[in-house]
């Protein structure tokens, strides 16, 4: 997950760019692309043979629905506003809209099958000419990635922790992920130099204020994962 940072450190658009647009929407992962941030980050739920970008198991927080996405056809969910007049979209239109301007980062919010909707769809897209390094596929649910892990190991994973484990980033190793993604109140020395070691980058999230972007960056972490990607760059002295 290193392509498209010249400087080598990675500004990730949280959910497309969260806070200049609804989230998780096309219209949030155009504007992340814009404004410069070298990935995008989307969420992803399964809905019978569908893949919805959705961070929340209910729909209140970023639709105009009501309930669990999972109550919900996917023509009843089609119709909801997700913001601005946006759609809920699936990884399809998200990744066809990205065309390769960026890599892109897809979380499993579900489990149970959701591993393998994903894996499905990529290997289209690899076939299609999507580099495999221009995509990264991460979880908190580390069995649900190890099953993705063993469908299409080509395509690098990312463990989710929010917390530092007591086996540092020995759960991520083993998984064979390529990143550690953690959450920034929980970045520990010992836990970089640990990852580093094991040949893992580390990656740490939701970094909105520039003074942690560069707090960060000087202690070592790879890359992070914004709402503002313009904000990011500004503070490292990029776009």
């Amino acid at each position: 997950m290193s392509a498209g940072a010249a400087s080598g450190f990675l500004v990730i658009g949280h959910r497309g760019a969260r806070g200049h647009a609804p989230e998780n929407t096309l219209l949030s992962i155009d504007i992340g692309i814009k404004l410069g941030a070298h990935w995008v980050e989307l969420d992803v739920q399964q809905l019978g043979d569908e893949l919805l970008l959705m961070h929340d198991l209910r729909l209140d927080r970023t639709t105009n629905g009501r309930g669990l996405l999972a109550e919900y056809t996917f023509e009843e969910l089609r119709r909801l506003d997700a913001g601005q007049g946006q759609q809920i979209p699936t990884l399809q239109e998200a990744l066809d809209l990205v065309d390769q301007r960026v890599g892109v980062n897809i979380e499993l919010k579900t489990w149970g099958g959701c591993a393998s909707a994903v894996a499905r769809v990529l290997r289209d897209y690899l076939a299609d000419g999507w580099p495999a390094e221009r995509l990264q596929v991460s979880s908190f649910h580390l069995p649900e990635l190890w099953e993705f892990r063993q469908l299409l190991p080509e395509v690098p994973v990312g463990a989710l922790v929010c917390g530092v484990p007591l086996d540092w980033a020995g759960a991520a190793a083993e998984l064979g992920a390529a990143s550690l993604n953690i959450s920034d109140e929980f970045v520990d020395d010992k836990l970089v130099t640990d990852a580093h070691a094991r040949g893992l980058k580390v990656y740490a999230y939701t970094v909105n204020h520039p003074d942690d972007v560069r707090a960060l960056r000087a202690q070592g972490v790879d890359g992070i994962f914004t709402d503002f990607p313009d904000r990011a760059l500004k503070a490292i002295g990029g776009r």
